[in-house]
């Protein structure tokens, strides 16, 4: 199984660029950075905190580094139009030489919407739109012109050049929903969850079971999963979020996620330290005593 870093985007820049480039050097499959103005406090109420903007970093993460994938998780399709995304997405393509993967969700958070005067509106309308932008971005990405008459999108006879660089460019949907688990086995090639195998594990079988749905094969499908570790109760994170345990009992989650069926792991830094220095002596840890990698 890969091994992919996610910085946090409340960090510093330099610090972010850091963290990335500590990945290229340690081998690591790719960098991924979260598509969010704010901290999320579950509701209406705004909590101060400074966040990177995703797609004004993106570029910079394509541009300073090497080798490594460089994706966003995920972009919401309440915010962004379904061409806004088909562009930037071949654009950062290019800028990093055919590494960018991107990431797609329906949107969720409710205080950035809240305040920043956008619609997030009822589930089913939210998926609804969203199936249409995958379709439309998928489009925009591969055919030489797009039409498509939907209800919320109507793109005529649409060009949208220069092409990726990669044939196929990836489109990964973040999810665990019946209809958008199998709007993502329509439409993406890669799928991503949160948790350690206690929850990504059961998710991954909903995926499987959707892809039967849809008459498409599960193993086409790159599968990730998201979790941060905290090493013997010495770096604590949101409930739900972490995997607690000593080195042994690390090794063991990851190795059950992989035989499992993932194929890439994404770490989180978040939990790691205040500052760039305590972070990437963790990552260190974390890479020699439990990812071997």
């Amino acid at each position: 199984m890969k091994i992919s870093l996610w910085p946090h985007t409340s960090r510093p820049v330099d610090e972010i660029l850091a963290e990335a480039r500590w990945a290229v050097e340690a081998g690591w499959h790719g960098v991924w950075v979260a598509d969010h103005y704010m901290p999320d406090t579950g509701s209406t109420e705004v909590e101060e905190g400074p966040f990177h903007e995703a797609w004004a970093l993106l570029p910079a993460l394509a541009a300073t580094t090497s080798r490594v994938r460089v994706g966003v998780l995920v972009a919401p399709t309440t915010v962004h139009h379904p061409a806004l995304l088909a562009k930037r997405a071949a654009t950062i393509d290019h800028v990093s030489g055919g590494r960018f993967v991107l990431g797609m969700g329906a949107g969720w958070q409710i205080n950035e919407h809240a305040a920043y005067g956008i619609d997030l509106r009822e589930p089913k309308e939210r998926v609804d739109r969203f199936e249409e932008a995958i379709q439309i971005v998928s489009s925009l990405l591969t055919n030489a012109r797009t039409t498509f008459e939907g209800r919320h999108f109507r793109i005529t006879d649409a060009p949208a050049d220069p092409k990726p660089v990669q044939a196929t460019l990836p489109i990964l949907v973040g999810t665990a929903g019946p209809r958008m688990l199998r709007i993502t086995a329509r439409h993406a090639s890669e799928w991503n969850s949160w948790g350690g195998p206690s929850t990504a594990i059961p998710k991954l079988a909903l995926l499987r079971e959707a892809c039967d749905r849809v008459g498409r094969d599960h193993t086409e499908m790159w599968k990730s999963a998201n979790i941060m570790f905290d090493v013997s109760g010495r770096r604590p994170a949101a409930p739900g979020r972490a995997l607690t345990g000593s080195p042994e009992q690390l090794r063991d989650a990851f190795g059950q996620l992989a035989e499992a069926g993932f194929d890439e792991l994404i770490l989180p830094s978040w939990n790691l330290g205040g500052s760039l220095a305590e972070r990437l002596d963790a990552l260190a840890e974390i890479r020699t005593d439990i990812l071997g990698s």
